[in-house]
């Protein structure tokens, strides 16, 4: 396929504008090698990685792949020191930062020449992350599956209002899996993608396999977003997630709800494998993934489907 060039691929120095999000329990080193050596941006989720494993994924990483890659780190993660000196010492060149304030890091992070890119859920948070010295930013509506903004803005209304307000390439994120959707988020002002559900139900994901056939069975409205009094997160339907939602009906304290989730609940299950008691992060565009799919198959279709789209845009099927 003939690499592509706008400011997000020459950005990061890759031939496709398809990112693969930084997803915790699901974006290792064999994922994040993959997707770049396919021509996309691979990410390491570093949110549920100690120091001592992010640094090994990280040499894995490089030890596969001689494109570029980034590191997504969680600006509330409580070894965020330790990460940010890993990520520096082992050379990672590009960081996508999200969960806090982009002012904190961005400014030692671009003095020593690193590529930032912040996720937000608000033009407000999009104009911080540019007056700060981000790099771009990637427009993340509530369809996303994981932890979401507060504003419950759909990807629709938050691409093109992000695009309107800052002057860095906004990546769009939240309910994208295919090429027709891509082509939908550039015309909104988009210049790439971000998808997280369409790489977790990909060969080289390290998601548990119940978990990726659990994502490629559900339907429309088999997601929801829950434990909005904490921090809002989409969910994939279980027992765990029906109590959650059932404690929030019925106005549960803060405290209640800390005691349901309970800890690494996400790891039980996106990890290990419990699909009934196991925290499920997705996103709603699970509804349209039917296959488990290499990781270059998914950016060649989605490319190949972009393109078509772009050609053809009245005659898609």
């Amino acid at each position: 396929m003939e690499p592509f060039s706008n400011r997000v691929t020459r950005l990061f120095g890759i031939d496709f504008p398809i990112i693969q999000a930084g997803m915790i329990w699901s974006s290792g080193w064999e994922l994040a090698s993959a997707v770049s050596n396919a021509g996309g941006l691979g990410i390491l989720g570093s949110g549920s990685m100690y120091p001592d494993e992010l640094q090994d994924e990280i040499r894995r990483c490089k030890a596969a792949t001689s494109k570029p890659f980034a590191v997504n780190v969680p600006l509330l993660y409580p070894d965020i020191e330790r990460h940010m000196e890993i990520i520096l010492q082992e050379g990672v060149k590009i960081i996508f930062t999200s969960a806090g304030n982009p002012k904190t890091w961005t400014p030692m992070l671009k003095e020593n020449g690193l590529t930032v890119v912040h996720v937000v859920s608000s033009t407000k948070f999009a104009l911080k992350s540019e007056q700060a010295g981000c790099d771009a930013v990637v427009a993340e509506g509530f369809e996303a599956g994981g932890h979401n903004g507060r504003e419950e803005t759909t990807t629709m209304v938050l691409v093109p209002a992000v695009a309107n307000a800052v002057k860095v390439p906004v990546i769009a994120a939240g309910g994208i899996a295919n090429g027709r959707q891509m082509f939908a988020a550039m015309v909104l002002g988009a210049e790439g993608v971000q998808m997280g559900t369409r790489f977790v139900a990909s060969a080289e994901s390290s998601a548990h396999p119940d978990f990726k056939a659990k994502v490629i069975a559900a339907g429309e409205g088999d997601t929801r977003l829950s434990l909005k009094k904490l921090t809002p997160v989409r969910l994939l339907h279980n027992h765990f997630a029906e109590r959650a939602q059932e404690a929030e009906a019925r106005g549960a304290s803060v405290e209640e709800l800390q005691q349901i989730l309970g800890r690494a609940r996400a790891k039980k299950g996106m990890y290990e494998g419990d699909m009934e008691e196991g925290e499920l992060e997705i996103g709603e565009v699970c509804a349209l993934v039917r296959e488990i799919w290499p990781a270059e198959k998914i950016i060649q279709t989605v490319w190949n489907e972009f393109r078509t789209a772009v050609s053809n845009p009245l005659k898609m099927p």
